[in-house]
């Protein structure tokens, strides 16, 4: 579960984000859409502790951070827009590398898991050079998945992907249970297959809504491959 309470986060005289009031329910699926330039990374960067709070609260799964105070390490596994993994090195050995900064020993079975999870794991032997965009997209999913953190928050995680590429990453998110999901997205097509509800971030403030509710607030219509915004 994530509450935000009172968050304003600013830049010099600029202010990006002004009272902020979120909760996203367990087992959620909510996806963050704002305009460019908005603040959807000020606000994603403030919930994983990469930036410090100036004002207000965040709170995950109860536990409160202020302040200074970076992360919540094992609480949310995050999936930036681009991850940097090791083309040289295959599937396997990626998995097993960022395995073991995670937590030392990496779990061959739970590795496993994962990179089955995404439907990587007959391609595992083959040096990430070769993969497809939405190939490397799935293995840093896979990376965040291994983590098995309660709260996934994922940043454009289709970005620059073919349609099909983009249909397996959804298919994988669709499969998903009991995770906690804050997912950037600027397409309706995949807030309407994957998402519970909407964060819109718009001057500064955020608004939740309903997937249905969010369309018919913007009048959206049936345009399903249109972009939000």
């Amino acid at each position: 579960m994530i509450e935000v309470t009172g968050l304003t986060q600013g830049f010099g005289k600029k202010i990006v984000l002004a009272d902020i009031d979120l909760r996203i329910e367990k087992s959620e699926i909510c996806a963050l859409v704002g305009r460019n330039g908005a603040g959807k990374s000020t606000f994603i960067n403030s919930l994983l502790g990469l930036l410090p709070v100036k004002q207000g609260t965040v709170k995950i799964n109860d536990i409160t951070r202020t302040g200074k105070k970076r992360t919540f390490q094992n609480e949310i596994a995050f999936l930036p827009e681009k991850f940097m993994l090791y083309p040289a090195l295959t599937g396997m050995e990626n998995m097993l590398f960022f395995a073991g900064t995670a937590s030392g020993k990496p779990d061959v079975a739970e590795i496993e898991i994962s990179l089955k999870a995404v439907n990587l794991w007959d391609d595992r032997d083959t040096k990430v050079k070769q993969y497809s965009k939405g190939m490397l997209q799935r293995l840093g999913l896979a990376i965040t998945l291994y983590q098995d953190a309660d709260i996934l928050i994922l940043d454009e995680p289709t970005s620059g992907i073919d349609p099909m590429g983009r249909q397996e990453i959804l298919e994988v998110l669709k499969s998903l249970s009991g995770k906690t999901i804050l997912l950037s997205s600027h397409h309706l097509d995949e807030i309407r297959q994957v998402c519970t509800h909407v964060a819109f971030l718009e001057n500064s403030i955020i608004k939740k809504y309903t997937v249905t509710e969010f369309m018919k607030a913007q009048r959206l219509g049936d345009y399903d491959n249109e972009k939000v915004v």
